[in-house]
């Protein structure tokens, strides 16, 4: 009833084809997740520094910037200015809080102790810097 193929499919398969692309193992994939999480951390953390100075907002600061370098292969995030912006600092301890859940979930997955130990402290910092119910309401 069918007629057998009797050409070459014009489709191809990627089966023999995998060198053709650059492929990333999940630790890579990983490692530029966690490394973009800690990196918007930072940011928001250098925010949170121009808006109110603060010797502990700079250690947390050059902690970021260092795991963000290990991750990266040793290049160094680019800094904000520390030109202000005109964000509350509830918000932006909000926004530093989720950042920083959202790294403690990548490097735990992917077995990072430093950087999870650095993710759970900066979620307690910026917890403790907010009201329990506006973190509830988070």
């Amino acid at each position: 009833m069918y007629e057998p193929i009797r050409a070459k499919s014009v489709h191809s398969t990627m089966a023999g084809t995998t060198a053709d692309f650059p492929h990333r193992s999940r630790e890579e994939e990983l490692d530029i997740q966690l490394a973009g999480h800690l990196a918007a951390l930072l940011a928001v953390t250098d925010e949170l520094r121009a808006a109110a100075p603060s010797a502990d907002l700079d250690a947390s600061a050059e902690r970021l910037t260092e795991q963000v370098a290990r991750l990266r292969g040793g290049r160094t995030p680019t800094r904000a200015s520390r030109g202000r912006r005109e964000r509350s600092a509830v918000a932006l301890h909000r926004r530093a809080h989720a950042l920083a859940g959202r790294a403690l979930v990548v490097a735990a997955s992917r077995a990072d102790t430093a950087a999870a130990i650095l993710a759970a402290e900066q979620m307690d910092v910026h917890s403790a810097a907010l009201d329990p119910r506006e973190l509830a309401s988070h």
